[in-house]
């Protein structure tokens, strides 16, 4: 059906019930669902371009070639409206004299267009938005400028008000097969046949976290040297346990640093890696006095400098670099898991599968399980209002057998 140009990888149907749309009639707002790194922010580039393009047969659309495609693609084009997280927490707020936020993107949609035909706004990470926000969304969402269609994109829909979901049409996005993602590197140049093997496993199913990685090799070197120093940690004194912890956040930030860097330098990738588990983002931090903290970190964030061994850091990327870490650990985890279960070729990091043998023989069964609900529930306070630093040390006074 058509032959437009997209650039989505990996996703048929969602691709197809794009085009679909694009030639019976689009929907005035779109939810985009699934896990980070799928390719949502790419497909909402596809929807933009194949909505502004100016092909005369609808089914070219998107072309690529005429000069809204071309705007779009070097992303100038005067018509489409852009909102995401920003800030320490990574939230999307209301908006205000010192932030882009929700009211400012409605404010530019009340304009009339420059090009004199359609409107796009890309809501990426709408289950970011704060409350508030949310509720100012609302009315465009409800009764949007004529011509205007509303893409968001989220991870976890039911952070979303239900009269926000209720009011968007959804596609759902999903993991991306390990042969499609090798494809994928291996055809933009960005990786050989075996590297490209290896990223498709470590990024399960996610093509944009497996281009950042491509992008920024030094990552996989960090990979490397967090996992063995988790699979020694086990083993370790309580004191090394806190101290080697800490020094783990450090390289997870200096990996995080990188991946975002090459996220940026392509489209391919629509956002770093999360470290939820099932329940996500679902869960916000409880109150607690500064420093207080719970068996997997539960704590108001305190000033970094309050830290032994902290440095002055921006809160944003202290997180960024615990949620690394956290990946890196459920990771580490679940591989422990599926050794001990007598399935070593699922494991994701098949260079630290001798180790990981080694790891699994002296721990308890019990072990991986149990330490995969601590991530998880840790990855949830971290999306919260809690000490990046405690949580790492709450997890490394906890990875023991």
């Amino acid at each position: 059906m058509g032959a437009g140009v997209f650039r989505t990888r990996g996703q048929p149907a969602a691709v197809e019930a794009v085009r679909a749309m694009l030639l019976g009639g689009m929907p005035h707002a779109l939810l985009l669902v699934g896990p980070s790194g799928v390719g949502k922010a790419t497909l909402a580039d596809d929807i933009a371009a194949g909505l502004l393009c100016r092909a005369e047969d609808p089914g070219d659309r998107p072309c690529r070639e005429c000069r809204a495609c071309r705007a779009l693609e070097h992303g100038n084009h005067p018509d489409v409206h852009r909102l995401g997280p920003t800030g320490a927490g990574l939230v999307i707020p209301i908006g205000g004299r010192d932030e882009r936020g929700v009211r400012d993107l409605v404010r530019d949609l009340s304009l009339l267009p420059v090009e004199g035909g359609a409107r796009v706004a890309i809501v990426t990470d709408a289950d970011r938005m704060t409350e508030d926000a949310q509720s100012a969304f609302l009315k465009t969402l409800e009764e949007p400028p004529a011509g205007t269609v509303l893409l968001l994109t989220a991870t976890d829909e039911e952070r979303l008000l239900p009269t926000i979901r209720s009011r968007c049409s959804r596609i759902r996005l999903g993991p991306v097969t390990r042969s499609e993602v090798e494809r994928l590197l291996v055809e933009a140049g960005l990786a050989d046949a075996p590297l490209a093997a290896r990223l498709a496993r470590l990024s399960a199913g996610r093509p944009g976290d497996a281009v950042a990685m491509a992008r920024a090799p030094e990552s996989l070197t960090i990979r490397g040297e967090v996992g063995r120093t988790l699979l020694d940690l086990a083993s370790a004194t309580r004191a090394d346990r806190l101290r080697l912890g800490r020094d783990l956040l450090a390289r997870a930030g200096e990996m995080a640093a990188g991946l975002r860097a090459a996220s940026r330098s392509t489209a391919v990738a629509d956002a770093s890696s999360s470290a939820r588990g099932t329940r996500g983002r679902r869960a916000s931090a409880r109150s607690a006095a500064p420093g207080a903290t719970t068996d997997a970190g539960q704590a108001t964030e305190p000033d970094a400098d309050a830290l032994p061994g902290a440095t002055r850091v921006p809160a944003a990327e202290r997180r960024a670099a615990a949620l690394a870490l956290v990946v890196i650990w459920r990771d580490v985890a679940r591989d422990l898991a599926m050794v001990a279960l007598g399935e070593p070729a699922d494991v994701r990091q098949l260079d630290l599968l001798d180790d990981l043998d080694a790891a699994a023989r002296r721990l308890p069964s019990t072990f991986a399980a149990a330490q995969l609900r601590r991530l998880d529930l840790a990855g949830e306070r971290l999306e919260g209002n809690v000490s990046p630093e405690l949580v790492v040390d709450a997890l490394a006074l906890g990875w023991a057998a």
